[in-house]
This record gives C-alpha cells, sequence and structure tokens, in this order.
C-alpha cells in the first residue's frame, strides 16, 4: 500500500502551512486550510486520523527554541499516531533526543553528517530515516564525505539499516507544482530502501503516478489542506488498484 504521510510543521506548538521551503513566511495553517479550523497538533490528528505523521519541529530547525518548546505536544501527538520527527539532527544523541518523544527520528542531509548518519542507525535500527535535501537543484549539506549527486548518497546510504529514505526539495514545499518522474524513477532505482517524496504533490493523480514509479509514499499538506487530497486517504493510504 502506498504510504500518504501528513506533515505539521510546529512553531511555537501550532502547525503552519509551508510555502516554498521559506520557513519565517510559514502562517498559521487555520488561515487557509478548508479541512480544519484550529492550528493545535493534537487536535488535527484527532480530526484527520492520519496513519503516518511527519512533524518538522521549527523552533528548533531556526534557532528560535529548544526542543523542549514543542516536545510535550509532539509527545502527545506521538502517542496518537506513528511520527516521525524532523528538527535539524547533527549529531547521534540528537537522533535519541528525537526517539525519546517520537517513533522515527529524521536526519537531513542539511545538518547530519554521514557519521552521525551511521551510527544512528546502527544503534537504532530501522527508527532513522534519512532526508536527502534538495534546493535550487543541489543537495543541501554541510559535510563534505557526503557527495554532491543525490543517487551517489542514495548509493552511500545503501547498507545502513534505515528505515526510510525521504527526497525533500525544499522549493517544491506547498507549492503544489508537481515532481520530476524521470529523476524519481532513477532514484528509485538505485535505492534498497522504501523511497519517500516530500515536497510538490498536488492532487491524488499525482500520488497515484508516483506510486507506479515506484515511490512508496508521499509527505502532503497543502493538497489536503486545499482539499485536493481527501483526509480520508491519511487514514486508508491508497491501494494500487483504486
Amino acid at each position: 500500500m502506498f504510504r500518504v504521510i501528513f506533515v505539521m510543521d510546529i512553531f511555537n506548538h501550532s502547525v503552519v502551512l509551508a510555502k516554498g521551503g521559506v520557513r519565517e513566511k510559514y502562517l498559521p495553517v487555520s488561515n487557509t486550510s478548508i479541512v480544519c479550523s484550529s492550528s493545535n497538533p493534537v487536535e488535527i490528528v484527532e480530526l484527520l486520523h492520519p496513519r503516518e505523521v511527519y512533524i518538522a519541529d521549527l523552533n528548533v530547525l531556526q534557532g528560535k527554541g529548544p526542543l523542549e518548546t514543542n516536545a510535550r505536544v509532539i509527545r502527545e501527538v506521538s502517542l496518537r499516531v506513528d511520527t516521525m520527527l524532523d528538527f535539524g539532527i547533527s549529531a547521534p544523541q540528537d537522533a535519541d533526543k528525537a526517539l525519546s518523544i517520537a517513533g522515527t527520528a529524521v536526519i537531513g542531509t542539511e545538518t547530519g553528517t554521514f557519521s552521525a548518519i551511521k551510527n544512528a542507525a546502527c544503534e537504532n535500527s530501522g527508527r532513522i530515516s534519512v532526508s536527502i535535501d534538495i534546493k535550487h537543484g543541489k543537495v543541501l549539506k554541510n559535510d563534505p564525505e557526503l557527495p554532491e549527486s543525490p543517487f551517489e548518497i542514495v548509493k552511500l546510504l545503501n547498507n545502513l539499516p534505515l528505515k526510510d529514505l525521504i527526497f525533500l526539495d525544499l522549493d517544491r514545499v506547498g507549492t503544489a507544482s508537481g515532481f520530476d518522474p524521470e529523476f524519481l524513477q532513477k532514484l528509485v532505482e538505485c535505492s534498497r530502501h522504501n523511497v519517500l517524496l516530500a515536497g510538490g504533490v498536488k492532487d491524488m493523480e499525482d500520488l497515484f503516478t508516483l506510486d507506479k514509479l515506484g515511490i512508496k509514499g508521499a509527505l502532503v499538506a497543502t493538497a489536503v489542506h486545499s482539499g485536493k487530497v481527501p483526509p480520508a486517504v491519511l487514514s486508508s493510504g491508497l491501494k494500487s488498484n483504486d
């Protein structure tokens, strides 16, 4: 079954809606959503009943507060639904902090070194996912040990016991601008892990296309809040024969 993972970007305890990866311009999701009138993460989860959520802690990611700022509400969400957490992990001990309040820790290439990814994955088999972060067509990374090519990064990660591999195109986040099918198909062919797409999904047709490409799931928020992807899909998943 194709996984439809609901994204919640949390800032100061509230869910905000992403737009093109410009984090400081994110606004409360209730301002524009047609499916929820609240920006409270727990209330949204209880309303929409997603199977999985991906949380980005924007306070930590933007250096505007420690993990403790949103830890309580993230833990409350994690108690209700399978939760993966990204707050800009750069070291194995950061992964341990994430795993203390969520089921899966996400380490992005933007902040994590290959050494940190390897150590965290080996110490927490099946509970670490890696996000290949792209902006303006280039991999965001601060570790020279990570290759410039996303395909080479995939190959480097193939032997690690990761849960998932996430391809995150920050330029497409919240834009409903689609994706590059040929690129994604090559990514899938390179990877021994399940590949998830984050950024650009606009409607149900996109989800079916991703499924046919061999992508195992998509991270969605804007498409749900705009009504282009029905909230019911968050709880049921997308069956290949739909």
